[in-house]
């Protein structure tokens, strides 16, 4: 099957219906034969776990967990699912999704649309690939009580990943991103932290971030995360911003935009937070991925894992085979032994 050729045919159609087109290949018809292979120098250890390589899947991609045992037979080095919500929810309104072929970029105004955490459980219990799997967490869009949500879910999903992602940074849901402000972000984590300990849970616990914020918020977040020791950062997710430059007849839609029209933004955010944490909380930098320079960059801006998504979808899945080659090849031409020697030296 050459992916390439249906890869180009599904991006003709409906954004939605080609992304669920997409999954329904990788999951019912799509087995790799020759997944593509991990160099040694690639290797990094984050998060408690050794990952063959640092490229993943963001969250947004495989919503409901019905894809990611295919991601990591294909060459991801791990894969995040969700956004999951307590309920099942249809989300936003559509259109919800507009490409913006020629920036190369993506906008979307889904709102969690996912099945629910009974369901979502349910399936990753049944599955058990191999691989490292993360679960981003969210609110359901009409909850009385929005940090119980992220407790119900951590409570669900704890023991069933390789780390808990709670997302505070989508657009899409009213008023999530409240949870940048300093009281909102304590009373959160204070609340992950005491369920932590109630549950006895080890499982590390990162934080996605919007990449509409300022100065001070890095380092009010910066100190919270060290304060309620989270074990990681997701940098960055989509923005409501930066659409002055953008080409496309849709780039006022409202919602996030994503894909290399935020790279730089993105990279100098990580830049910003490594400087401050430096390598004592990992980030996941993420934002405009679809190359082995762009990878580059942002594991020299601070980055120790590496997450694709809109280059995911322009390029399709095979995306991974030429990113670990390319990767592999600067960090030998700029003389590092290893990815961990990379990380933040354009910060430091």
């Amino acid at each position: 099957m050459n992916y390439q050729i249906i890869n180009s045919f599904i991006n003709k159609l409906d954004p939605e219906l080609a992304h669920s087109l997409a999954i329904q290949l990788l999951k019912n018809f799509y087995t790799p034969l020759f997944p593509s292979k991990d160099d040694e120098i690639l290797k990094i250890n984050i998060l408690g776990k050794e990952f063959l390589n640092p490229i993943g899947v963001a969250a947004g991609f495989d919503k409901n967990a019905e894809v990611y045992d295919k991601m990591f037979q294909l060459g991801y080095g791990f894969a995040e699912v969700g956004t999951i919500t307590p309920k099942s929810q249809e989300g936003n309104s559509k259109p919800r999704v507009f490409r913006l072929i020629e920036d190369k970029a993506i906008i979307n105004r889904l709102g969690f649309p996912n099945q629910g955490l009974v369901k979502v459980k349910s399936r990753i219990e049944t599955k058990r690939a191999e691989g490292i799997l993360g679960i981003n967490i969210g609110p359901n869009k009409d909850s009385a009580s929005r940090i119980d949500d992220y407790v119900e879910c951590f409570k669900n999903f704890h023991n069933l990943c390789a780390y808990i992602c709670i997302n505070i940074s989508s657009p899409n849901t009213e008023n999530l991103r409240n949870f940048h402000e300093e009281e909102n972000l304590k009373k959160l984590l204070s609340e992950i932290a005491n369920v932590r300990k109630i549950l006895n849970s080890k499982t590390p616990v990162v934080l996605k971030i919007s990449p509409d914020i300022n100065d001070s918020d890095i380092d009010m977040i910066c100190k919270n995360i060290i304060e309620f020791n989270l074990d990681g950062l997701v940098l960055t997710n989509t923005s409501v911003r930066l659409r002055e430059n953008l080409i496309n007849k849709q780039k006022n839609e409202t919602g996030g935009l994503s894909g290399p029209p935020i790279k730089q933004t993105s990279n100098l955010i990580i830049k910003k937070f490594f400087k401050i944490i430096k390598k004592k909380v990992p980030i996941i930098g993420v934002g405009g991925i679809d190359s082995g320079i762009s990878a580059y960059e942002k594991i020299r801006a601070g980055a120790s894992l590496l997450q694709l998504y809109t280059g995911l979808i322009y390029k399709g899945p095979f995306v991974i085979t030429t990113i670990k080659q390319q990767l592999a090849e600067l960090l030998r031409r700029d003389g590092f032994s290893s990815l961990q020697k990379a990380v933040g030296v354009d910060s430091e």
